[in-house]
């Protein structure tokens, strides 16, 4: 792609992309902050992937998927995860009618645009890989049939840290499939006092819609045809490389789980989902060093030693992107 082409496509993207500062505008109603938090969540709906979300109860993660959905006009159902909780509450089952002496199905929550699953891992493992094929394959098998689940699709999962009473680990193939883990912290004190002023507006039917359902296809496609180089293209696969034969010694130590190649897509797919929401016809080596933390820190699983050490997935993605030469 010559240099007339990609400004041709940023003067597309900078026409297409004007929604997003009204999503965030719509959002802003009733989440105060929590800007960065937002774009990950805009990122991952257009680009087709799902998005954990991990803090500690009380910093509106429900809240941001709630308004988040009524912004963009779509369907939307909210499952809460408990140890009891059944793979048929999510999916559906079959119910047998003796009136008419056969069996019909009764679909579950997870007939929907997005899905909230609510703390997500303080759910067994049984409902932990029903989500599975849903999240991958857009369908879901109850019984002997096989049903399609809605257009666009999206889990959004909220999580509270693992040291919190009745939590249990996600399965690794089930984390994998999220496109982006992403950390929900405290607000500032500023924040906090602007969330008590406004206490009484903080209301998701203040939210109005921006897009329908159906634009979201249409952007997509587009986002897809953003540009990367060469250049780029190999930044992300020695990303990735980096965690499964790291050449710096203490990595070697700290990664116990590397990642996979849905890491790179997902990389790829989150960089240029990142120059659409910029305004920008092409992604530059900025894009992926500002998403890879989002993207990986999920993905990799780290030894005892980095532990010991007191390093985190955040520490050891660092320490990846400094050692890779940026092109």
């Amino acid at each position: 792609m010559d240099y007339a082409e990609i400004e041709k496509l940023t003067a597309r993207v900078r026409t297409e992309n004007a929604f997003v500062e009204k999503l965030k505008a719509e959002i802003a109603k009733v989440i105060v902050g929590q800007e960065a938090l937002v774009e990950r969540i805009i990122i991952a709906f257009l680009s087709g992937g799902h998005i954990l979300l991990e803090g500690v109860p009380g910093l509106a993660k429900t809240l941001s998927v709630r308004a988040f959905a009524k912004a963009i006009n779509t369907a939307f159902s909210r499952i809460q995860f408990t140890p009891d909780l059944l793979p048929a509450d999510l999916i559906g089952t079959r119910i047998y009618n003796p009136k008419d002496l056969d069996f019909f199905t009764r679909k579950g929550p997870i007939f929907t645009n997005i899905l909230l699953a609510d703390e997500i891992n303080r759910a067994p493992a049984k409902v932990q890989s029903a989500l599975l094929q849903a999240m991958e394959e857009r369908m879901v098998t109850i019984g002997d049939e096989t049903y399609p689940l809605a257009k666009p699709f999206m889990v959004l999962a909220t999580e509270n840290p693992i040291e919190q009473e009745g939590t249990y680990p996600l399965p690794e193939a089930q984390v994998d499939r999220f496109m982006m883990k992403c950390l929900v912290g405290y607000p500032t004190r500023g924040e906090e006092k602007e969330i008590l002023t406004r206490f009484g507006e903080i209301r998701v039917d203040r939210v109005a819609a921006v897009i329908e359902p159906g634009v979201v296809e249409e952007k997509a496609a587009l986002i897809d045809s953003i540009h990367m180089t060469d250049k780029l293209v190999d930044y992300i696969i020695n990303i990735i490389a980096e965690t499964r034969e790291p050449k710096n010694e203490d990595l070697k130590r700290y990664i116990d789980y590397r990642a996979s190649p849905r890491a790179s897509i997902a990389l790829m797919k989150a960089a240029r989902g990142i120059a659409f929401i910029r305004g920008r016809g092409f992604a530059n080596p900025d894009d992926v060093k500002e998403i890879a933390p989002d993207v990986l820190r999920h993905r990799i699983i780290l030894s005892y030693e980095a532990e010991a050490d007191g390093r985190g997935s955040d520490d050891v993605v660092r320490m990846i992107l400094d050692s890779i030469e940026v092109p």
